[in-house]
């Protein structure tokens, strides 16, 4: 579905020119101050720049070496915040005794001497000062024991934490020595190892993914607040972060998993056969019963009972079954094969407006380019008429607004089923919960065809007067369509995932201008700078602020449209920068 989520690529700037004004300014959208992009793309060039980026702020604060910062990060999920949290509530010792860092204070000073002999623990032989290697923790063995254990960790998968070999001791060795010792003998080796440690800042991340695109465009996106989100990649990928597969907003990922298993495996339909039919004991084919009696014989010629599924000769009454005694009682079957028609009704019921309106928007992703012939025919002629944008506009509001329309379908499918949400709603809830979401639904999917009727109309052959008319109509509908859209998405987390108990459903806010594009990362001075250099050296660097601390001066701008209020979420991080997708209070918390 991918291809056609990638059609609203050029809006933003269609949306912003607009003299129009019907994506719902807010009266207080003047105050606020600018928003850059929340997303960044990370390329192979980028990649380092970002992961020094945060060493140099853990090692900042805790003035550290690299690879003890980087230890303590593979640790945290490249976590900075929760590092600094941890070490504000539990202390340095604890925080580097989980993590495995042991800082040396004297480590030079307890290296043998180039004239002295060390006996190595492992192989126990005798090897000259300057053949044994001493790490953090003060163990220390012979070259060749090292180099052997670093080669079998890498090739096992272990190059970002690799432990010392002391017996009991959990310190992670020096990634320098590993590097230094294991080039000697193995330099393609030595490559793996510093592209796992470079490729753990997206592997290890929580909130840096790699783009799922295939073929791979090679790219990562970062996001800067809530993990719950959709983004679009530089190579026009429209995904959601949290699960990787395709846009599914307004259903939660876990709820998108279950639809399209269902769709895939057409699990419904199997249900039905499965409790409609009887399997042969002889062919093991599905048999359906057309007729009173309880015996039934397959294509292949075998008779069987209809209420075991036991083989049977042909001899019966209408009574009994020669040679056959069957006690089954038949009501329970006729109550599951109630259900399972009753479950495949309402599947189909769902699944065909979810097809609908997702054909629907293949068929009108193709109405770009006649759009454009369309207004290259108005531009030509001699008519008053000059801006266009509330074509565009209506456009890209048709084609974000049937979206939001088709994935509402598998949502409300699994929210009002007794599949997820069983035990959190009783049955007068689930009706009254349910008629109000339908209402709003319905509504919604009114208006969205109106301006589908509209924006599909030949008015590049009307009269100036009317093509006015036209303009009027698309402008109000796209206005009252981006409100709907509105209204959906706050009753869904509000009012119908909000009050959940038992279970947590997050799903990504609706953005009145689209899925937010990522912008690739900049790479600022400070990325630039030698990581290895003392901390109080650096006197340009400004106590931790990370290039995402700061407003991007590219890429989109901010939602002028009203986004959708969000219900606060576990283990999120506050931002220094103002989130539109916060409830307003929040906001001016904040």
């Amino acid at each position: 579905m991918e291809d056609w989520m990638s059609c609203e690529e050029d809006y933003d700037s269609s949306d912003r020119e607009s003299p129009d004004g019907f994506e719902n300014e807010d009266s207080d959208s003047h105050w606020m101050p600018f928003k850059g992009p929340s997303s960044k793309v990370i390329t192979k060039e980028s990649l380092l720049a970002a992961q020094k980026e945060d060493l140099r702020r853990v090692m900042e604060v805790l003035s550290l070496q690299e690879h003890h910062a980087r230890t303590l990060l593979i640790h945290y999920r490249w976590d900075v915040e929760k590092v600094l949290a941890i070490l504000v509530e539990k202390g340095r010792a604890l925080l580097f005794a989980e993590a495995g860092v042991t800082v040396g204070e004297n480590k030079d000073s307890d290296m043998p001497g180039s004239s002295s002999t060390v006996l190595c623990n492992i192989c126990i032989e005798e090897f000259p000062g300057n053949e044994v290697t001493s790490m953090d923790c003060g163990h220390c063995f012979c070259n060749n024991c090292w180099t052997e254990h670093f080669i079998v960790k890498i090739n096992e998968g272990q190059s970002k934490r690799i432990r010392c070999m002391a017996h009991k001791c959990f310190a992670i060795c020096d990634e320098t020595v590993i590097r230094n010792l294991v080039s000697k003998r193995h330099p393609d080796l030595a490559e793996k190892f510093d592209r796992f440690l470079l490729e753990s800042y997206i592997e290890d991340n929580k909130m840096v993914k790699w783009c799922p695109s295939v073929p791979h465009c090679g790219n990562a996106i970062r996001v800067e607040d809530d993990e719950f989100c959709e983004v679009e990649c530089s190579c026009s990928l429209q995904f959601c972060f949290n699960c990787l597969s395709e846009a599914h907003s307004p259903c939660s990922c876990l709820m998108w998993e279950l639809w399209t298993k269902k769709c895939r495996d057409e699990s419904e339909t199997v249900n039905w056969i499965t409790v409609n039919t009887k399997p042969c004991p002889k062919c093991h084919k599905p048999v359906e019963k057309n007729g009173g009696c309880n015996l039934v014989s397959c294509i292949c010629g075998q008779a069987f009972c209809w209420l075991c599924g036991g083989a049977t000769g042909r001899d019966h009454t209408w009574s009994s079954i020669a040679g056959h005694s069957c006690g089954r009682y038949k009501e329970d079957r006729e109550k599951k094969a109630e259900r399972a028609k009753r479950d495949l009704y309402r599947y189909m019921h769902y699944h065909n407006r979810y097809k609908a309106h997702t054909d629907s928007f293949k068929q009108e992703s193709r109405l770009r380019e006649t759009i454009r012939e369309k207004i290259s025919n108005l531009e030509a002629r001699d008519s008053r008429l000059r801006d266009f944008s509330w074509v565009t506009n209506g456009l890209y509001r048709l084609f974000r607004s049937r979206r939001a329309l088709s994935f509402s379908y598998p949502f409300a499918f699994y929210m009002f089923g007794d599949e997820l949400f069983k035990d959190e709603m009783t049955k007068e809830e689930r009706e009254i919960k349910q008629h109000l979401f339908e209402d709003q639904q319905q509504q919604l999917e009114a208006n969205v065809e109106k301006l589908s009727k509209y924006i599909e109309e030949p008015f590049d052959e009307y009269e100036e007067k009317k093509i006015m008319d036209i303009r009027m109509l698309v402008i109000n509908i796209s206005v009252i369509t981006d409100t709907l859209c509105k209204k959906m998405y706050e009753c869904i987390e509000n009012d119908l995932l909000g009050p959940l108990q038992f279970s947590v459903h997050n799903i990504a806010p609706y953005q009145s201008k689209g899925i937010e594009k990522a912008v690739e990362l900049a790479i600022g001075r400070s990325s630039k700078t030698n990581v290895n250099q003392h901390p109080e050296s650096d006197s340009q660097t400004n106590g931790g602020n990370t290039e995402s601390d700061q407003p991007s001066a590219s890429g989109t701008s901010d939602e002028s449209g009203c986004p959708s209020r969000k219900r606060a979420r576990k283990g999120s991080f506050g931002c220094s920068l103002i989130d539109l997708n916060l409830p307003a209070e929040a906001i001016d918390r904040n």
